[in-house]
């Protein structure tokens, strides 16, 4: 009997997570493998809606839970929370000796998934990697020093791969396979809106938009009065709307304060976090997504629906055309929801075809997994000037 491929995969939030989670699903029922997640951070906080039973609802097994988050909502203690996370996973990955490591995207815990596999010469695949944005967020130099750690990259798009080039990473470790995140839309049946309101306990509605808003800490912009404009001029304009709870970045409370000021006005459904098939419902349902959410980068055309990006935050980040970017003031903010109303604009946005993928790219990555020669090239000893 041949041995399973161990692969532990790495997860400290739930929006990262949702990148992966139809390959975890498949790398769960293949027989010849054995799969296993690292629990970490916001998945373990109630604050962040303890996320970890989404994945305990995956029928997931579970290696380890850590508790590393330090809600100081700071970037010191994202920091903080980023050295706990590698100070007690050193002990546990080495015990379990995975044959690869994977992990997604550019949060301040892939990086320390980048050391786990360096200096305990485990293969990693790094996921959505070659990404580039200009808005000043610190997510953009994670994602790119992790690669640098990586042994393997499975990225989106072939422009990513050829920024992963121009940093020095060799050409035979890098495999375009899409984004795995829009598997999710392929064969989904969206509860009706009647259903959406029956199961969150609210009136029925017709028009509604999605607002996902994280904060910026490293943008002069003001978290709190970009927010509140957003709401603000959704609610003069009688569009209800369901939002999202902040992420763990710094400055999220102040997200959360005007939260809890329009807390009881009822053309807004508050959460932090929702059943699958209820949060792709009502995302596939949606007039329009509002806030700096890469949901609205990389998933959003593939419902299609249209997506306004608000600030700095995601700034030149390559994107399909349903994505319209726009300032931060309420004349900006009302221009841009007019413009994604039009008949013009709508059409642009019915004829989309997600540049990032079709679907597949779970499939993509599960063969490449099973195919790659994975501890071959863990020894990284390319010259990039070559």
């Amino acid at each position: 009997m041949c041995k399973k491929i161990k692969i532990l995969a790495l997860t400290s939030i739930r929006a990262e997570y949702d990148l992966l989670s139809p390959l975890y699903h498949m790398l769960r029922d293949d027989n010849e493998i054995e799969f296993k997640v690292l629990v970490s951070g916001a998945h373990l906080s109630s604050r962040f809606g303890l996320t970890k039973k989404h994945i305990e609802a995956d029928g997931l097994d579970f290696l380890a839970e850590l508790e590393t988050l330090i809600d100081g909502d700071s970037t010191r203690s994202k920091l903080k929370t980023a050295s706990l996370f590698l100070q007690n996973s050193i002990d546990i990955v080495a015990s379990y000796a995975p044959d690869v490591i994977l992990f997604a995207g550019d949060r301040e815990d892939v990086i320390m998934g980048g050391m786990l596999g360096t200096f305990l010469k485990i293969p990693t695949i790094h996921f959505y990697g070659g990404d580039h944005e200009t808005g000043g967020h610190e997510d953009t130099v994670i994602r790119h020093a992790t690669s640098k750690l990586a042994t393997y990259h499975f990225v989106c798009h072939k422009e990513h791969k050829r920024r992963l080039q121009a940093i020095g990473e060799s050409e035979d470790r890098i495999s375009i396979i899409g984004s795995i995140a829009l598997d999710k839309f392929q064969n989904f049946e969206a509860s009706s809106k009647s259903e959406v309101a029956s199961k969150l306990s609210i009136s029925p509605y017709e028009r509604c938009a999605l607002v996902i808003y994280h904060p910026s800490p490293s943008s002069s912009e003001d978290d709190s009065i970009v927010f509140d404009s957003i709401l603000s001029e959704l609610a003069q304009r009688n569009i209800f709307s369901f939002v999202s709870f902040p992420n763990t970045d710094g400055n999220n409370s102040k997200i959360i304060s005007v939260i809890e000021k329009y807390q009881g006005d009822s053309k807004f459904y508050f959460f932090r976090n929702l059943e699958r098939q209820l949060f792709l419902s009502i995302f596939s349902q949606c007039d329009f997504l509002i806030g700096n959410s890469s949901a609205g980068i990389y998933e959003a055309a593939s419902i299609p629906v249209a997506a306004i990006n608000v600030g700095r935050r995601q700034t030149d980040r390559m994107c399909n055309d349903n994505v319209l970017f726009c300032g931060t003031e309420t004349n900006d903010i009302a221009k841009a929801i007019e413009k994604v109303g039009s008949q013009e604009f709508s059409q642009i946005v019915a004829q989309q075809s997600n540049i990032f993928g079709l679907g597949d790219s779970a499939d993509r990555a599960l063969h490449l997994i099973k195919t790659l020669s994975l501890s071959e090239k863990v020894v990284k000893n390319e010259d990039p000037l070559l």
